[in-house]
């Protein structure tokens, strides 16, 4: 055992980037599709990553983040809690007992499920198994107790792989990527989210008609409407709030201004990063889909589980990430009353990869899209500031310098650590409460969930199948 903890552990040092490319190659390998075809698109799946990581850290990041830090200063906001980010989240989330173990853990459970047939989902983003380990250290902590908290990562992961399952046919149209699932749990934790506001917003009149359409958008403004122009308007106006300094005239135009080009930039070459990342998983993917079919009975189509990173090029997910990421910051204060104390700062744009799941769900209705961005941003810093104390004590128990991640921030007044994303996830907070009140029954309750979901998603593979089957008996027919 500890060799392969070692092994993964090795594996998912090399990053992304890197770790993508072997795993894809394996994969192909395995399932037919030849070395050289399996390298190649492997290859392509890493360049694909190196693009996307390129544009959301070095464009994305350095220019909306301290956009919106330098909103926080400025205006100097403080509260208790400091957001120290995902990176910090996984770090401490790997670092407990159940992060050890995780990765060859959660690949047996995905390879299991998938044999039986209860998802069609097979989940080769092992870097975000750190989800799954989040929530087991969080379980682990408030029970005392390991066993509690390997159990609660293994029933999350099974009820994400269920929520990738439903989710993937609108992921695949939105975003243009058949055989695809997002696989990233923050992001699925919101479909739900996204299901029942979609839900309210039909039984509303004159409200379930509203539709601001991305594509309507761009041809009745011609080029104005186009993400290019769309990214850098947005830019300018978070550039304006942010920078300008009226003893600074010439600094403060400079600034916007770089603002304003850097996400127009951000708007274009994202759809296109992503477009490579594509290429390299389509022939794995229906490799895979042709595999699974041969050796499993009624078995519908088969998923390749990536990171949201994939979603984030879509341009109502992007431009609606745009307007929610600064407003997180203007809740965060008005909200104070209600009980947030979160200041969000290392995961800003968390905002982006909790719309990725929900704008596919919304069929691309930007107005929809917008309302389950905001009510989503809300429920992720009341979430992330419940969740601080426990999070605190997990980051300590994982020797992770809260005093230095916090001093880093230059924010004041700060004593706990959240994160913004897994630590606002309503799933983790459906666990941790559970498990609050009473450890077993909030896995029972979980379990009984899990169970549920993958008998419902079994019938709807099975029925899948058979009408797949029936549609390719017709062409040959």
């Amino acid at each position: 055992m500890d060799a392969i903890i070692s092994f993964f552990t090795f594996l998912q040092g090399l990053g992304v980037s890197v770790m993508m490319p072997i795993i894809i190659t394996i994969i192909g390998c395995c399932l037919g599709a030849g070395f050289g075809k399996s390298l190649k698109a492997g290859l392509m799946v890493g360049v694909g990553f190196i693009g996307l990581n390129l544009v959301i850290n070095q464009l994305f990041g350095t220019s909306i983040g301290p956009a919106v830090q330098e909103m926080i200063h400025r205006f100097g906001l403080q509260l208790s809690t400091i957001d120290v980010g995902w990176p910090a989240g996984a770090a401490i989330a790997l670092g407990t007992t159940v992060g050890l173990v995780i990765i060859p853990l959660a690949l047996i459970v995905n390879l299991i499920l998938v044999l039986a047939n209860l998802t069609q989902t097979v989940n080769v983003d092992i870097w975000n198994y750190w989800h799954y380990a989040f929530v087991g250290s969080l379980v682990a902590n408030i029970t005392g107790n390991i066993t509690f908290g390997f159990a609660a990562a293994i029933i999350d992961e099974t009820i994400l792989l269920v929520l990738a399952d439903a989710t993937a046919k609108d992921c695949q149209k939105a975003l243009n990527m058949p055989g695809v699932s997002i696989s990233q749990g923050f992001s699925l934790a919101y479909a739900p989210v996204a299901w029942v506001l979609n839900w309210v917003i039909d039984h509303i009149p004159g409200v379930r008609d509203i539709d601001i359409d991305v594509e309507s958008m761009q041809k009745k403004f011609g080029i104005f409407g186009e993400p290019l122009f769309i990214g850098t308007v947005i830019g300018l106006i978070i550039g304006a709030i942010a920078y300008f300094d009226g003893s600074d005239i010439a600094g403060s135009i400079t600034s916007i201004l770089t603002c304003g080009v850097t996400l127009g930039a951000v708007l274009v070459l994202i759809p296109r990063m992503a477009s490579l990342l594509m290429e390299g998983l389509l022939p794995i993917s229906e490799a895979a889909s042709s595999f699974i079919q041969n050796k499993v009975k009624n078995r519908g189509q088969m998923y390749i589980g990536l990171d949201s990173a994939i979603a984030v090029g879509h341009p109502v997910t992007l431009s609606l990430a745009l307007i929610c990421i600064p407003l997180m910051v203007l809740f965060a204060v008005v909200l104070q009353p209600l009980g947030n104390q979160t200041l969000p700062f290392v995961d800003l744009t968390a905002g982006t990869y909790m719309l990725a799941v929900a704008v596919p769900v919304s069929k691309g209705n930007g107005f929809r899209g917008l309302v389950i961005g905001l009510i989503s941003v809300i429920m992720a810093l009341l979430i992330s500031t419940a969740l601080a104390p426990l999070i605190t004590q997990s980051a300590a128990q994982a020797g992770f310098d809260i005093s230095s991640a916090v001093g880093a921030t230059g924010v004041a007044g700060s004593s706990l650590v959240t994160v913004l994303s897994d630590g606002g996830s309503p799933l983790s907070g459906i666990f941790v409460l559970l498990s609050t009140i009473n450890p077993i029954v909030g896995l029972v309750v979980t379990a009984v969930v899990a169970v549920l979901m993958v008998v419902w998603n079994h019938k709807r593979i099975v029925k899948e199948a058979a009408e797949l089957h029936a549609g390719d008996a017709s062409a040959q027919a």
